[in-house]
């Protein structure tokens, strides 16, 4: 037993002994050759009820049999194991890439697929490293809601607001969690969090509503697409409700995650069920809700649920059929891990001891790739970037996020980070002097602008409001934030306003070559900015390279190819209600109603792209099929870039009122100068269905619909009909 404890980790290592002292000869669950239900069969019937309720938890194994538990870790840009001195746990470094928005910003599936694998491999080798003796093989990521709002407080843990963009990215991330081997999963992804959750002032008890088209066609897309063609198969349930029922009690949990979308672990938020209680009010007790979340499909809890799940046992209001089935569902992941089999046959299983892989080049490779393909170019007037270094003599580097790179709730401790001023100063070298200041106290701001040739000034916002948030929570959620353009979980932003722009006045009205620097989780109403400030840049938080892709985006190293996700409003006033979750009254940029600041996909580059001869390989769709959209696009600069061709589609004649503008495919492309490329885009006719209330289906109506193509959704220069019959 020793190759085992070397292969999988002293915790599994422990539990196989176990296993193979009480069972002679091997159980039938043990057989990696039998059938996975018959499998799961057997296991279950040797369990005992304590075992089965206790196996709902977020502990998966069973110990008296063997059965190695698969374990939790949150890990929406990365691994989390930040430690805790409670249980007596040090942190442990993982690789850091930047927040959601970050990566969405990348318009790179490949890439987010890519850094999955990073944290997916790091994961396993955690896990089955004796020295670390923790379980961690399924990473609650990626986060799959749609950030339709710029105000919501969890903007930062989103990929954008298109649903097609988010469900791409998700499917990508879910693929590189799960690995690439054609049998065995590296680490199982969970989906955050189902369904419509993007308020967080009094979000335990409000209700999103709105209707079934967009339940279809919107909110669960993204969802939908990750659990079809990545095969991903957890989710976690959110706290609100829809349309009146709590999303922990919904009959969609059964009717569709479960039944028609093939989803196996469906996971409770923490202390949701108690919610049921307290906030929603629909249950007298605890036990009544715990039973409620089973028999809609709950089957691990982040609650307090034991002793009234035995006590509902004992009393027959569930029967242990029912735990069979909740676990049944449980045990597929298991076993889709390779937890049962021998460790010969599962590739995943020799990820163990060795170097670090967060240390090791290929990981640092993925994640500095990330950081440079994250960052937005939003302006550029006069070429005022890239920086030439051999000009410069001397370089002010100012504001509060200057040096340092924030932690958010959900990041994890990287093995390094780089901070702006870090990465300037490794850029620039001894010969060019820097002057920082971290804010304008004392005047010092405005003197190291004054005493430099050229001025960049980083602000944005804290991605936890302060050092102290976890001990700033309420019923509701969490308090107030000091600057009220602040958000976080818990608590919604009061404006879009982003306070630290008297700074970059100041600054500029100091030093005319000013280049902004905002490290953000969501937009911003910079409108004195765009129109004064000559260059500004876009980065999302938290990423272990932030300030190394910065310098080189700064002085010309790497040529900038992000693009938004969200629509940028010019004003608060723009937007609709908080609580409306009926995007059609003037949200996204499918049904917005006012010019923004900056539309959805809009990036700019230090170089120029041409598109040209909009096509497709046939001039029909037929409604179960697909066809090639292609694209050729020229980089017409002097400088090598990445275009990022985006492909959207509109129903002229659609029998129901369709978006304004649809995005239904997009490629990013490296062009070196003067090199011209053929994207080729798919395009599946189920991308083009609506929900047809009357038959309650998805439905590809035939008739007209017209393919455009831009650099961005207000940027689109060629269009081309099709038909679909």
């Amino acid at each position: 037993m020793k190759r085992t404890a070397r292969h999988i980790g002293i915790g599994f290592a422990a539990m196989l002994l176990a296993g193979a002292a009480t069972a002679q000869p091997q159980p039938a669950f043990r057989n990696p050759d039998l059938p996975a239900e018959q499998r799961i069969t057997d296991l279950l019937s040797r369990m005992t009820v304590d075992e089965k309720i206790d196996a709902l938890s977020t502990n998966s194994g069973v110990p008296r049999l063997g059965v190695p538990n698969f374990g939790s870790s949150e890990g929406i840009h990365g691994v989390v194991q930040r430690g805790s001195d409670k249980r007596h746990l040090a942190p442990i470094p993982t690789t850091q890439f930047p927040q959601p928005p970050g990566m969405g910003a990348s318009w790179d599936p490949d890439l987010v697929r890519q850094a999955g694998g990073v944290e997916g491999h790091e994961a396993r080798y955690i896990t089955q490293t004796a020295r670390y003796g923790r379980q961690i093989l399924m990473l609650w990521g990626p986060q799959a809601d749609l950030a339709r709002d710029p105000r919501w407080g969890r903007t930062e843990e989103v990929y954008g607001e298109d649903p097609f963009l988010n469900g791409t990215m998700a499917t990508a991330f879910a693929r590189g969690l799960e690995g690439d081997d054609p049998k065995y999963w590296q680490a199982a992804p969970l989906l955050k969090h189902f369904l419509a959750n993007s308020n967080e002032n009094q979000r335990t008890s409000t209700s999103s509503n709105f209707d079934d088209r967009l339940f279809w066609e919107y909110y669960s897309l993204p969802f939908r697409m990750a659990f079809q063609d990545a095969g991903a198969s957890g989710v976690m349930a959110s706290y609100n409700a829809w349309n009146g029922t709590p999303m922990a009690i919904n009959p969609v949990l059964r009717d569709v995650v479960i039944n028609l979308w093939g989803v196996n672990v469906v996971s409770s938020d923490g202390g949701a069920v108690k919610l049921l209680v307290t906030a929603h009010k629909r249950f007298a007790t605890q036990k009544d809700a715990v039973v409620a979340t089973l028999k809609a499909g709950i089957n691990q809890y982040l609650d307090t649920y034991k002793d009234e799940m035995r006590a509902a046992v004992s009393e027959g209001t569930v029967k242990e059929a029912e735990l069979d089935e909740a676990l049944r569902r449980k045990f597929r992941i298991t076993l889709k891990l390779g937890l049962l089999d021998p460790p010969e046959r599962v590739p995943y299983s020799a990820v163990h001891d060795g170097p670090a892989p967060w240390d090791g080049a290929a990981d640092q490779a993925v994640s500095r790739k990330m950081a440079l393909e994250s960052i937005v170019l939003l302006k550029n007037a006069g070429h005022a970037l890239p920086l030439r270094k051999d000009r410069l003599k001397s370089i002010a580097v100012i504001g509060p996020l200057a040096d340092s790179v924030h932690w958010d709730w959900y990041g994890g401790h990287p093995p390094h980070a780089t901070t702006p001023l870090e990465g300037i100063r490794d850029a620039v070298g001894p010969s060019v002097k820097v002057n920082y200041a971290a804010d304008d106290a004392k005047g010092a701001a405005v003197a190291a602008a004054r005493a430099s040739d050229v001025a960049v000034v980083v602000v944005g916002n804290d991605p936890t409001c302060g050092p102290n948030m976890a001990n700033e929570w309420d019923d509701s959620g969490t308090r107030p934030c000091a600057d009220p353009g602040d958000g976080r979980e818990g608590r919604d932003r009061v404006t879009l306003t982003l306070a630290q722009e008297e700074l970059v006045k100041k600054v500029k009205a100091a030093n005319p070559h000013t280049v902004m620097i905002l490290v953000s989780s969501f937009p911003y109403t910079i409108n004195w900015s765009q129109r004064n400030v000559p260059a500004i840049l876009n980065m999302a938080h938290a990423s272990e390279d932030e300030g190394w892709a910065l310098a080189q985006v700064l002085f010309g190293a790497y040529n900038p190819g992000g693009h938004t996700i969200v629509t940028w409003p010019a004003s608060m006033a723009d937007l609709p209600p908080m609580m409306d979750y009926d995007i059609r009254h003037g949200r996204t940029y499918m049904y917005a109603k006012q010019k923004p600041l900056y539309p959805f996909g809009w990036g700019l580059s230090y170089t120029r792209f041409r598109f040209a001869r909009l096509r497709t390989d046939r001039s029909t769709l037929a409604r179960d099929g697909r066809i090639d959209v292609a694209i050729d696009v020229t980089n017409t600069g002097r400088v090598a870039g990445d275009a990022v061709p985006q492909i959207y589609v509109r129903y002229p004649n659609s029998r129901v009122a369709r978006p304004a503008l649809q995005l239904a495919g997009f490629s990013r492309v490296h062009l070196e100068p003067g090199e011209t490329r053929t994207v080729h885009v798919p395009l599946k006719a189920t991308q083009l269905a609506y929900w047809d209330q009357g038959r309650k289906a998805l439905v590809v109506e035939p008739g007209t619909v017209q393919l455009m193509a831009g650099s961005s959704s207000a940027d689109i220069g060629l269009r081309q009909d099709i038909e679909v019959r």
